[in-house]
């Protein structure tokens, strides 16, 4: 693959990612497209050519979480366990490089009024969502920050709209640059969502970036030609302290086919708070 959108990403700034990789299933699904053992090395490809500071994935089992963190390199780990009640299944892992990036702790809660009981439900979602929570320090700058990765329900309003209540009080609970990134599964700008964005704790880093370097692409084409003006429903987000240097979405298939049913959203931020160089 050519023509990397962030190339070379060098300290104090950070290249981040948000990819639902489309979980895998055992069936045969439609479209051919979709099946794991034909796009798993596109994915493998598009990874290893990209390798973002920072991967907040969803939909992974296991077994794909394992591929994710092995494309991306040998120098990446990754937090996060599935939304089971055994903790097992499909998750929303995070990734890091480890040569940037030092994970100091990390929690996983599920989207409920029960968050710390594992496999748990409510808000509406009859599948369990589950988000990890971690605190990062950047060995490049010394800068620490929070960062959040989760899978909003595809299914229920009511559920979205309380997943956003839920980010927006996490983040006014907590001091200092905070990143999140998810498939919220509505229009990131969406009504449903307005909460996300209340009080101003958090921006949408594709509407605060002063470059950005494709257009904006409806990140669901499921497997199709992507279009512009489409629903964006994979986003980037961050307190207003941290510098947004630059936003893309590559609609461009990897090889002949896509890698997921989603296209990745990345952004190049800088976190306040660490040393400068």
């Amino acid at each position: 693959m050519t023509g990397i959108l962030f190339p070379n990403v060098e300290a104090p700034d950070l290249h981040v990612m948000s990819f639902n990789i489309r979980r895998r299933f055992e069936r045969i699904t439609w479209p051919s497209a979709d099946r794991w053992p034909t796009r798993k090395q596109r994915l493998r490809t598009f990874l290893n050519a990209n390798r973002p500071h920072l991967l907040g994935s969803q939909e992974a089992m296991p077994d794909q979480a394992r591929w994710v963190q092995e494309s991306l390199g040998s120098q990446y780990r990754h937090v996060g366990l599935g939304r089971g009640k055994d903790r097992g299944g499909e998750g929303t892992p995070l990734f890091y490089d480890r040569d940037r990036i030092e994970v100091e702790s990390w929690e996983q809660v599920m989207l409920s009024d029960t968050p710390d009981v594992p496999g748990s439900t409510g808000w509406g979602n009859t599948i369990p969502r589950v988000a990890v929570i971690a605190e990062l320090r950047d060995h490049a700058t010394g800068a620490r920050f929070t960062f959040v990765n989760t899978h909003f329900d595809a299914f229920s309003h009511r559920a979205r709209r309380r997943s956003a209540t839920w980010l927006h009080e996490l983040v006014a609970a907590r001091q200092g640059p905070l990143l999140f990134t998810a498939d919220v599964n509505a229009h990131v700008r969406s009504r449903e969502l307005a909460e996300m964005f209340s009080e101003r704790l958090l921006v949408d880093t594709w509407s605060y970036a002063p470059a950005r370097r494709t257009a904006e692409w409806g990140t669901f084409n499921n497997y199709r030609r992507p279009k512009q003006g489409a629903r964006r429903i994979d986003a980037v987000l961050a307190t207003p302290d941290v510098g947004v240097r630059a936003v893309g979405i590559d609609p461009r298939p990897t090889g002949t086919q896509w890698p997921s049913d989603h296209l990745p959203v990345q952004a190049v931020v800088r976190i306040p708070g660490g040393s400068a160089l």
